[in-house]
């Protein structure tokens, strides 16, 4: 840890940061083989480990982010004021998401149309039927993603900026109760109440808005508090334990009996079963975080900083090396090899040589200017949302 300020910054969340972003790459890698609904699939289709790896991940990657966010957010509003905080936001958040819908999204609406036989011809020709009705779901007819496909993320994230900025600034001087086993406990509660009834309100990567909404405040009141912290130390190998224990459950429930369908007994309990896998998984991530991943070093600054670029990036990367790779006649774990080895080293030639030295991509981007023209890395702070 380093202490500068009176603020105290916590490596191993800049770490999870960076791993989770790594992992939200890898799984998208992986939607491109599984049986999972997506813009574009391969010809042959996984359901054995690329599929057990989605669903591995595919409950808790997201949540993280969130969670990680509402952290971020107190931090930042113990050194901001409400002005910088938004201004921060917008140009962080705001501007790389104008970028995915304007030039990031029209190719993989493209692709996705072109491979479902939706429409024929060149990018160029399709481009002006880009803004030919809303893009709500995959196969659908409108084209105009105006949140940014895989960028959903930030369009979320800046609502709830905004939306919970007032309520937040009224606590965030105050130090909340002591975290105990009470909370542990009974939060899972209104999380699992929010899955079970308004889970189908805009529901992406899994969840629906209203529960990343209570991770993001959960994340601002709880996490970021140091009795949150002091409790993981307790709590946390416990916690992966059941963590370990609803994945199992989890997982052989798919993969025996498949996805629950309608409204019943089973549904819900599948359900809270999700939820108490997600829950005890944040705190497991937490505890090894902190003691193993508590320290700085060029890799972490680097990845930090690299880390939105990545995230921006990735997807249509992705998409785009998948289209000229699906009909191949090449093994599935062929495939595989080539399509992570040659997208990671695509997205990160993209940022070393035309993002991270310039300053108009940069901010594109969500990255902060460059003042210094050496580019001493040093001096640029890992990068947070």
């Amino acid at each position: 840890m380093e202490k500068t300020d009176s603020f105290i910054r916590h490596y191993y969340l800049d770490w999870i940061r960076v791993l989770a972003m790594f992992t939200v790459f890898l799984y998208h890698c992986s939607m491109f083989f599984n049986s999972f609904e997506w813009h574009i699939k391969n010809n042959v289709i996984d359901d054995t480990y690329i599929e057990f790896f989605s669903l591995l991940v595919g409950n808790w990657i997201m949540p993280i982010f969130f969670m990680l966010s509402g952290m971020s957010a107190y931090y930042a509003l113990k050194r901001r004021d409400s002005k910088s905080f938004l201004k921060e936001r917008l140009l962080r958040l705001g501007i790389p998401l104008l970028l995915g819908i304007f030039l990031l999204s029209p190719p993989q609406v493209y692709v996705e149309r072109i491979v479902s036989k939706q429409f024929k011809g060149s990018f160029l020709h399709f481009f002006p039927h880009y803004f030919d009705g809303l893009y709500l779901e995959i196969g659908g007819i409108g084209n105009f993603a105006f949140f940014g496909h895989h960028l959903w993320y930030l369009l979320m994230l800046l609502l709830f900026s905004v939306i919970m900025l007032p309520f937040f600034l009224k606590k965030r001087d105050v130090e909340s109760k002591d975290f105990n086993i009470l909370h542990y406990l009974f939060i899972p509660i209104p999380l699992s109440i929010a899955a079970l009834t308004v889970n189908g309100i805009v529901n992406l990567g899994s969840w629906g808005i209203i529960f990343y909404l209570l991770l993001y405040v959960l994340g601002f009141y709880f996490f970021a508090r140091d009795s949150l912290r002091l409790f993981v130390r307790k709590i946390g190998f416990p916690a992966g334990l059941l963590s370990v224990f609803f994945t199992a459950i989890y997982l052989s429930w798919v993969f025996l009996y498949g996805f629950p369908k309608g409204v019943s007994i089973s549904w819900g309990l599948f359900l809270i079963i999700r939820v108490l896998l997600v829950w005890n998984m944040l705190f497991y991530i937490l505890y090894l975080g902190e003691r193993y991943l508590n320290f700085s070093n060029t890799s972490l600054k680097y990845a930090s900083e690299a880390s939105m670029p990545f995230y921006v990036l990735h997807q249509p990367i992705i998409i785009l090396i998948g289209f000229f790779i699906y009909n191949l006649g090449l093994s599935i774990p062929l495939k595989l090899i080539f399509l992570v080895s040659l997208s990671f080293v695509t997205i990160m030639c993209i940022y070393q040589f035309m993002i991270r030295r310039f300053n108009l991509p940069r901010v594109l981007f969500g990255m902060k200017e460059i003042k210094d023209e050496n580019l001493n890395r040093e001096s640029v702070k890992p990068l947070k949302f």
